[in-house]
């Protein structure tokens, strides 16, 4: 009976902890600092300046004091810098992993006090929306970067780049470039402060790989791109035949984001 009821109590506390990480960030293993981090990205696209200050509303005042108790995480919002008409508003969400996406979710669908506070924004009728277009995608974090790298505070702006493939053979290929080949590493090394590279494993123009980087400003940015365009091992890598763009590549998105005051990244 004794042993019985040790394996029972080893059984409920051991299936304890494996729910427990869920909403944390503590890594007391190797281990699970490389699991790779998995990112929702939601871009909201409004009709006016009222729809947008709702939503801002919402983010700033329950969303990501939410999501920062408990994630334990930076939300990244983000405004577009040059935008044509109303701005986009960007949000990036941290999980540690896939199931942190999912046990978040249904968290938010029960807590009582989520949708009270949020209820001008979540309950927003018909005939007042607080958006006007809603596009979600969830990402894996690539290998060779399996955690989010967050910049100093200082002054800076974001570039979002997102490299569409025309098949599932040539996104993984690509892939491969950043993982296997070193195109992460040249990113580091000529100071691109990349927040993170990850692959799209369901949302909008998939195969595709998305990615996020900084600078000061945009003088900034082209003196690191022409840094990359002369590298001598990006020179290497692109020179195989294998990885020529034209077969890997067939569409390139770039925006340019401002963080938010409220931002966490």
């Amino acid at each position: 009976m004794k042993r019985r009821s040790f394996v029972k109590g080893s059984l409920i506390s051991g299936a304890a902890a494996a729910v427990t990480p869920i909403f944390t960030m503590a890594e007391s293993t190797k281990k699970n600092l490389l699991h790779p981090e998995h990112y929702e990205l939601r871009v909201y696209t409004f009709k006016n300046a009222q729809q947008q200050k709702l939503t801002e509303d919402f983010y700033k005042d329950v969303f990501v004091p939410i999501a920062k108790s408990k994630l334990n995480q930076p939300v990244g919002v983000f405004t577009e810098l040059n935008p044509a008409g109303q701005t986009k508003l960007y949000i990036l969400i941290p999980y540690k992993s896939y199931e942190g996406y999912t046990a978040f979710s249904q968290y938010l669908e029960s807590d009582k006090a989520y949708w009270a506070k949020g209820t001008a924004f979540l309950n927003a009728p018909a005939s007042a929306p607080a958006f006007e277009q809603l596009n979600t995608s969830l990402m894996s974090a690539f290998k060779h970067m399996p955690v989010k790298e967050l910049p100093s505070k200082d002054k800076r702006i974001f570039e979002l780049r997102q490299y569409k493939s025309a098949s599932e053979a040539a996104g993984k290929k690509k892939i491969e470039m950043f993982n296997d080949q070193g195109e992460v590493d040249i990113f580091k090394r000529l100071g691109f402060k990349p927040v993170f590279f990850a692959e799209t494993i369901f949302g909008d123009d998939r195969p595709n790989l998305t990615y996020m980087v900084t600078y000061k400003d945009m003088d900034d940015k082209a003196t690191h791109w022409k840094s990359f365009g002369s590298d001598p091992e990006w020179k290497k890598i692109s020179a195989v035949p294998e990885y020529a763009d034209a077969l890997l590549v067939s569409k390139i998105t770039s925006t340019m984001l401002l963080p938010t005051d409220y931002s966490g990244i």
